[in-house]
């Protein structure tokens, strides 16, 4: 789960992480409010959307204009610049050309900045430890820093016996040119974001730009943070802060049943039960020349009812032209499979091609329910067969 930057900032304060003083505004009033409070002579108004290059995006109505972080240097600017950002759309390159409608902002005190660095902190898979990542090219994306400058990324992994101990934090400091009082200032906001990840269970913490001021505080000028799904049910605060108008509605709806679902772009609809059979599906039908629109995992107790939403819920994107039922029948019944497909197939008229792939427990009783439909419904007897039949179908129905 996502959040967006102002309560980002919110959690890690509550942890010692230095962060400028700012506050969340829905109105333009609002805006001009929050910064009275603060205090001037500058200050900046940002769009809280959950996606990256605010700064450098531009707004749908208004691509000429400027972008979604703007430095005002007056009462009546910040309520400008909130009017025409609010209730407008922005795009930026990590949310595609639809953008995002802007609903809230972050008015946040100016900084001195002097210097801009890259933080971050994640769970390294090869290792299994919590890794701290550090970079001085700062304010960039990282992806562009790890392709072009990989030598300018310090990496320090924490054994999970010891936590973040102070070897640890000079490394880091160290790496980013820190001197100073700022080794010591780089150990205290490190450890606070050490406890703020494993406490919170988070899967990113990323502090994108950090920032050295002209008088050597370090501050967190944005924030971003995610946390694991599966622990929310431990931190009830956390889970509040979601905000379900970010996410895709689909996944919204999917979440609601127990699945597991999401939206990719191409135009082969998936319904497969297990994680990893649902990426060897994905692999195998772009293997034959197909795109898959989605990932779809009913898991292994799925009922005829959440068999009939999943199949509901790929037929919502527009993109589908075609769709690929592979079941392998542990748990789960072929039975059950077929049911909920006919079910859901007749429910809303299935009008792309399906192919269907079972295999397993009552795997007969599946495919004499799928025959007996009177559904044009193709049979695959194993999965190179389903994935070269379900694209041939498409491309026949173009």
């Amino acid at each position: 789960m996502n959040i967006h930057e102002y309560q980002a900032k919110g959690l890690l304060k509550t942890y010692g992480v230095a962060v400028p003083r700012g506050g969340v505004a829905y109105t333009p009033q609002e805006a001009e409010t929050v910064a009275r409070e603060l205090g001037g002579p500058v200050w900046v108004v940002k769009s809280q959307i959950h996606a990256g290059g605010r700064g450098a995006g531009r707004f749908k109505d208004n691509p000429e204009g400027k972008g979604g972080v703007r430095v005002v240097k007056s009462i009546e600017e910040v309520g400008k610049n909130a009017g025409e950002m609010l209730n407008h759309v922005l795009v930026t390159k990590q949310t595609g050309a639809e953008g995002r409608e802007v609903k809230r902002l972050y008015v946040e005190e100016g900084a001195d900045i002097k210097r801009e660095l890259y933080l971050g902190m994640l769970v390294d898979r090869a290792t299994g430890r919590v890794t701290i990542m550090a970079s001085t090219e700062g304010g960039m994306e990282i992806e562009e820093v790890a392709h072009n400058t990989p030598e300018k990324i310090v990496k320090v992994a924490i054994d999970p016996a010891t936590g973040i101990q102070g070897y640890h934090t000079r490394k880091v400091a160290f790496a980013l040119g820190l001197e100073g009082k700022q080794v010591g200032a780089a150990a205290k906001f490190l450890t606070a974001m050490y406890r703020a990840f494993t406490e919170l269970d988070c899967a990113i913490v990323e502090i994108n730009p950090l920032i050295v001021t002209g008088s050597g505080e370090i501050l967190a000028l944005d924030a971003k943070m995610a946390f694991d799904d599966n622990a929310l049910f431990r931190h009830k605060n956390v889970a509040e802060l979601r905000d379900v108008a970010e996410e895709d509605p689909a996944e919204v709806e999917a979440a609601k049943h127990d699945l597991n679902y999401v939206k990719l772009d191409g135009n082969i609809g998936c319904m497969v039960n297990g994680a990893g059979l649902a990426m060897g599906t994905m692999d195998i039908i772009k293997l034959y020349g197909g795109e898959p629109a989605n990932f779809l995992d009913v898991g292994g107790g799925a009922t005829k009812e959440r068999v009939t939403v999943a199949f509901k819920l790929i037929l919502s994107d527009p993109n589908v032209s075609g769709i690929l039922v592979n079941i392998f029948g542990g748990i789960m019944r072929c039975d059950v499979i077929a049911e909920g497909v006919v079910t859901a197939a007749r429910e809303v008229h299935l009008h792309v091609p399906l192919v269907v792939r079972l295999e397993g427990t009552n795997v007969e009783l599946g495919k004499k329910i799928l025959a007996e439909s009177g559904l044009p419904i193709l049979s695959a007897d194993n999965l190179a067969d389903a994935a070269e039949k379900v694209v041939k179908a498409v491309k026949e129905a173009a």
